[in-house]
């Protein structure tokens, strides 16, 4: 918890930032909650001190609370200045980074935090959805314009491969019919995958847990959608190989995403009329029973839901890890590191902290084949 060394619980740095404002509003939401801690002590951190003192005006007004302003710290940081990202990374307990794409932004934040012995926490998946904001787009842009410089960092790492247990997961055709959920899917080509197989190793080799397979897909509704989203996607894929090409996509969200991402995001109307789901079929052995040249024997599906993933969940889920390495110090790894949410909160209450804030894990079925 704060110290005198640490005058802040939580910073939020990039607070006036499109992400960042949803973020601060999140925190105040939380500091308001008669279960948790009215004693939070926070501050928002950024170049500008007029934009900060705007966004907690506004977080002010939506949540009616005329005092908020005076009562969170304000810190003067650029990301380009090291000096100012000590100063931030010794005021805090948790830096809640905001200000991506953090291919470019990240790394200075991290050093400063892992210098200063504070934790830092990121926002490690893209929010999906109707309109989305530009930042989001051009990490993408620049993530898959890069592929080969990842292919060439997991090269370097030399890792082992997490071992196969049972029958090898089946892949699903590039369009594929999902007659559970009665529509066409196609890959899903986000970091989840990665960040489930980093949370396979890191499960496997500390607790030796038998490892899961895991895919990703999206469903995509109708034949319309999947061939508009495959145009589209052949599209992107030409222009992101070349620099001229990356501009072009950068400069022009809305246009070659087809109206999916603008400059200006999604307005409020469309935020609160936004929800997600998330549904996993999942299948394996009963306890005892042999994976050796046999087919699982037991089925479930588990479901999560809440409102709109890109800045009410992500929010949400970012404040309440804030949260639980605050109050749940016991249970999270006994090393420092970076972490895989999978990795760091396993043995924790997030999952609790979470389904109390709107976003619901549930078991659907649970079967024996």
């Amino acid at each position: 918890m704060a110290t005198r060394q640490r005058p802040f619980h939580l910073v939020v740095f990039g607070a006036s930032g499109f992400t960042g404002q949803f973020v601060t509003e999140e925190v105040a939401r939380e500091q308001m909650d008669p279960e948790g801690s009215s004693r939070l002590a926070w501050a928002v951190a950024g170049r500008s001190r007029e934009k900060l003192q705007r966004v907690l005006e506004r977080a002010a007004q939506k949540l009616g609370r005329p005092t908020l302003p005076s009562e969170v710290g304000i810190i003067i940081c650029d990301i380009s200045n090291p000096a100012s990202l000590d100063e931030m990374a010794k005021q805090a307990t948790i830096v809640l980074n905001c200000v991506g794409p953090y291919r470019f932004y990240g790394e200075p934040v991290v050093k400063a935090c892992v210098e200063n012995g504070t934790s830092c926490i990121d926002i490690s998946g893209e929010p999906q959805g109707l309109c989305i904001h530009d930042g989001t787009w051009k990490s993408a842009v620049y993530g898959f314009g890069n592929q080969n410089q990842l292919k060439k960092l997991r090269t370097q790492s030399n890792l082992k491969p997490v071992p196969i247990v049972g029958a090898k997961l089946k892949r699903r055709w590039p369009v594929s019919y999902c007659r559970e959920l009665n529509s066409y899917s196609i890959p899903f080509l986000g970091a989840d995958v990665s960040v489930v197989k980093r949370t396979q190793r890191y499960l496997h080799e500390n607790f030796e847990q038998l490892p899961v397979q895991y895919a990703a897909y999206v469903t995509v509704g109708g034949i319309t959608s999947v061939m508009k989203l495959m145009f589209a996607g052949l599209f992107f894929l030409f222009f992101v190989k070349f620099g001229i090409g990356r501009q072009l996509l950068i400069k022009f969200p809305w246009l070659f995403s087809f109206g999916y991402f603008s400059k200006q995001g999604p307005t409020q109307k469309q935020i609160d009329g936004a929800s997600f789901t998330m549904t996993f079929f999942g299948q394996g052995y009963s306890h005892g029973f042999s994976t050796d040249n046999n087919k699982p024997n037991i089925r479930v599906c588990t479901q999560v839901k809440g409102p709109e993933a890109g800045y009410i969940a992500t929010p949400i889920a970012m404040v309440q890890a804030a949260m639980t390495l605050l109050n749940d110090v016991s249970n999270l790894p006994s090393v420092g590191g970076v972490f895989t949410p999978g990795a760091a909160f396993s043995r924790t209450k997030l999952i609790d902290r979470l389904n109390k804030r709107g976003i619901e894990f549930s078991v659907i079925s649970s079967s024996e084949v």
